[in-house]
C-alpha cells in the first residue's frame, strides 16, 4: 500500500520551481519594492540597483527597505544589491527601470556597459525633464534601444497593495510576443494578474496623464468637491486620455480596459495616490510649492502636467481639465475660481 504524501510533502511538490531568468531592478522608491517583491515569487535570484550604499547596507542589515514599504521583509538570499548601474546591467538580460522620471537619467547617463540585446522595462509614469518626453522616446532616442528591447508596466497596481500581497492587476506592453510572455511569466503569482498589450507608448501616456487627472480629482477633494462631481470629473477625464492619446499616436486601444480607465480609477480614487493627495492639500489652501515640499514621495504629475499641456496645445486639443490644472500648477491661478470656471464645462 503505498505512503500517503503529507500536506508538507504535497504543497512541495505542487509549489512552482523559481526561474533563473536574469532579472534586475533600477530604484529604490516604494514603486521598485514592490517590484523586487513581485519578481522573488518567481525568480531565484533578483538584482536589485538602489540609490545609495546608506539603502544598500540598511536592506544587508535589515531585511528590509529602511523608507519605503518597510513591512516587506526580504530573504537576502533572493537578493544581489548594488549601487552600480553598471554592475547590474552587465549581470541581467531584463532591467527594470523603476526610479522618479525626473531621477532616471542620473541614473542611466552613469551606464557605460554593454547593453546591446538587453530588455529595457520601464515601470516609470512620469516625463524625462531632460529631453522633455516619455521613457520610451528616451530611450530609443539617447541609448538606441529600439521598441523591440523596450516594455512599459502599467496599473492599476499601488506598491502599498502589492506590500499587503492584496490581489492586483498589471498589463505589460511590448512589441514582441516572447518578450511578453516571458514578462508575464516573471511577475504572475498569487497576488498580481499579468496582462498583455501591444500599445506601448498608449500605455506609457496613459500612465502620465492619469497623475495629472488625480491631482485635479485631489483639488476637488480640498475644495469640498464631493463623489458626485468627481465621478463627473473622471468620467471626462478618460475623454480627455483618449484624445490626447488618438493625437499623439493612433493604435487600436479601448480606454475602458483597465492599464486606461482602471489606472485612472485606482489613482484618483485611492488615498495611497500620491498624486491625489499632493492635489488635496492644495485644494485646501497650501502653495504649489509647500504642498510638493511637504511630501516624501515624488508626485510624477506635477512635472508631467507641464508638457503634456504644451503638447496638447501644440496639436490644438481642447482638454479642458489639463489646461485648468496646469493654470493652477504653473501661472499661480487661484484653485478655487479655476473649478468654478470648470464646473460649466464638465458634462
Amino acid at each position: 500500500m503505498a505512503k500517503k504524501k503529507t500536506d508538507t510533502e504535497s504543497k512541495s511538490n505542487t509549489k512552482k520551481s523559481k526561474n533563473d531568468v536574469a532579472v534586475g531592478v533600477v530604484g529604490s522608491g516604494s514603486f521598485a519594492t514592490a517590484i523586487v517583491k513581485m519578481l522573488v515569487e518567481n525568480c531565484k535570484v533578483v538584482h536589485w540597483c538602489v540609490r545609495n550604499e546608506y539603502v544598500k547596507g540598511a536592506i544587508e542589515q535589515r531585511g528590509h527597505n529602511p523608507t519605503y514599504l518597510t513591512a516587506v521583509n526580504f530573504n537576502l538570499k533572493n537578493l544581489k544589491l548594488t549601487t552600480d548601474i553598471n554592475e547590474l546591467v552587465s549581470a541581467c538580460d531584463t532591467i527594470v527601470l523603476a526610479t522618479p522620471s525626473i531621477y532616471l537619467s542620473d541614473m542611466m547617463d552613469n551606464m557605460t556597459c554593454e547593453y546591446k540585446d538587453k530588455i529595457f522595462v520601464s515601470a516609470i509614469k512620469g516625463i524625462i525633464p531632460k529631453v522633455n518626453d516619455v521613457v520610451a522616446h528616451y530611450l530609443r532616442d539617447e541609448f538606441k534601444i529600439g521598441f523591440r528591447n523596450q516594455a512599459v508596466i502599467a496599473g492599476p497596481c499601488h506598491a502599498e497593495e502589492v506590500a499587503m500581497e492584496r490581489l492586483s492587476y498589471l498589463t505589460v506592453a511590448t512589441v514582441e510576443e516572447e518578450t511578453s510572455q516571458k514578462l508575464v511569466d516573471i511577475f504572475n503569482s498569487d497576488f498580481i494578474k499579468m496582462r498583455s498589450s501591444k500599445d506601448i507608448l498608449g500605455n506609457e501616456y496613459s500612465a502620465i496623464l492619469k497623475n495629472i487627472f488625480a491631482i485635479g480629482a485631489g483639488i476637488a477633494s480640498g475644495l469640498g468637491y464631493g463623489d458626485n462631481f468627481t465621478a463627473v470629473f473622471v468620467s471626462n477625464a478618460i475623454r480627455e486620455m483618449e484624445t490626447f492619446l488618438e493625437a499623439i499616436y493612433e493604435a487600436p486601444r479601448d480606454v475602458n480596459e483597465s492599464a486606461y480607465l482602471g489606472d485612472l480609477l485606482v489613482t484618483a480614487y485611492s488615498l495611497f495616490s500620491r498624486n491625489r493627495n499632493l492635489g488635496n492639500l492644495i485644494g485646501k489652501g497650501y502653495t504649489v510649492k509647500s504642498a510638493i515640499q511637504s511630501m516624501n514621495m515624488v508626485a510624477e504629475g506635477y512635472y508631467a502636467a507641464d508638457s503634456i499641456y504644451k503638447t496638447s496645445k501644440e496639436k490644438g486639443l481642447a482638454l479642458p481639465i489639463i489646461d485648468t490644472i496646469y493654470g493652477i500648477l504653473y501661472e499661480g491661478k487661484n484653485a478655487e475660481k479655476q473649478y468654478k470656471k470648470l464646473t460649466t464645462k464638465l458634462n
